[in-house]
């Protein structure tokens, strides 16, 4: 594991376009690190939370989209870290893309979350052999509408698909679905995004 501090005072040893840089030290606000998982850079801040994208997609009727990850019984909205270098809307559709087989052109960004989302991982679940260690996520959340039809859905773009079935389930429902140290974090993105939500409903009711 390779970490960098990217502080006024310090260099990067990697080569990376100084505008890249200073893209990523923009996610912050209080210094930066680089940890690597499996070769990619990703960004973990000093206080130990990794910057992370995080997307609920409607279907524009009141509905949104649980998935559940590959051989559990554990269901989740699609979410994924930001790499070095990108914006988290960069993030977020390279993770559209690897997670569901969406692209850009599917979805129209609804509403973004104001500021970060930040819930911590149980201790006997952080990664103990990395220096910083990752404590927690800290989450840009999207709300998206799909706007191509859902057949597009693929978990197995990539081929190395992170979920296996998904569902359109009612808009507060993932909160007692999804692991409990998320709940939180769920309940404060949907709460925010709620009133978009609302009038979708609204307009389901209409048709």
């Amino acid at each position: 594991m390779v970490w960098v501090y990217m502080g006024a005072k310090h260099s990067l040893p990697i080569a990376i376009a100084q505008e890249k840089i200073a893209e990523s030290s923009r996610l912050w606000n209080n210094g930066a690190l680089c940890i690597t998982f499996g070769g990619i850079f990703k960004l973990v801040d000093k206080d130990g939370f990794r910057a992370n994208v995080a997307m609920v997609i409607s279907n524009g009727r009141g509905q949104i989209l649980l998935a559940k990850r590959v051989g559990q019984k554990a269901w989740q909205f699609p979410q994924g870290g930001i790499d070095q270098g990108e914006s988290a809307q960069q993030a977020l559709f390279r993770e559209l893309y690897e997670e569901v087989g969406l692209k850009s052109e599917d979805v129209k960004i609804v509403q973004q979350c104001k500021r970060w989302l930040r819930y911590h991982i149980p201790e006997k679940m952080q990664r103990k052999n990395v220096t910083p260690r990752c404590i927690g996520q800290k989450q840009r959340w999207f709300f998206l509408q799909l706007v191509s039809d859902q057949k597009k859905i693929d978990f197995n773009a990539t081929g190395h698909p992170e979920f296996d079935a998904w569902e359109w389930v009612s808009y507060w429902y993932p909160i007692n679905q999804v692991v409990s140290f998320k709940q939180n974090v769920y309940r404060q993105a949907l709460a925010e995004f709620a009133p978009i939500n609302a009038r979708f409903q609204k307009r389901r009711k209409r048709d």
